[in-house]
């Protein structure tokens, strides 16, 4: 069966991460912060593999100028990484002092956004920048 979209168009984005404390990253990423486990693979020499789902995927293009308004808006100075992980959760707040208690160091608080979401900066096992964001939906 052809792809209706044609052959070359993209259907999952997955990002891939070396986490040297991958039992930690697992447990944080699959079981504080809720991305269930979908496939695990082991192979020769240790070699070890945890796809987790994230939901819905899309890739967001920032010019350097975007990006340094985000910082100014979601932080209290901090800069972002060239990658950084942006993930919807329904509580912002909340999840942050989750994963804070989890192990995560705080970047930024939550806070509102001239964007109506609520933000969170952190930085999570395997060295990952964090954003949660909370959508609020039309005024």
């Amino acid at each position: 069966m052809a792809d209706e979209a044609g052959p070359g168009r993209v259907r999952q984005l997955r990002l891939v991460v070396e986490a040297d404390d991958l039992e930690a990253a697992v447990a944080f990423y699959r079981d504080v912060l809720g991305m269930p486990e979908q496939e695990s693979y082991d192979g020769d020499d240790g070699a070890r593999v945890v796809i987790l789902d994230a939901g819905r995927a899309t890739l967001e293009l920032s010019n350097p100028a975007q990006v340094d308004f985000i910082d100014r808006v979601e932080t209290d100075g901090v800069t972002s990484d060239r990658i950084r992980l942006a993930l919807e959760v329904g509580d912002a707040a909340a999840a942050t002092e989750r994963l804070e208690a989890a192990g995560a160091e705080v970047e930024a608080s939550a806070r509102q956004t001239p964007w109506r979401s609520i933000n969170a900066r952190l930085r999570g096992p395997a060295g990952l920048q964090l954003t949660l964001f909370q959508e609020l939906g039309p005024e």
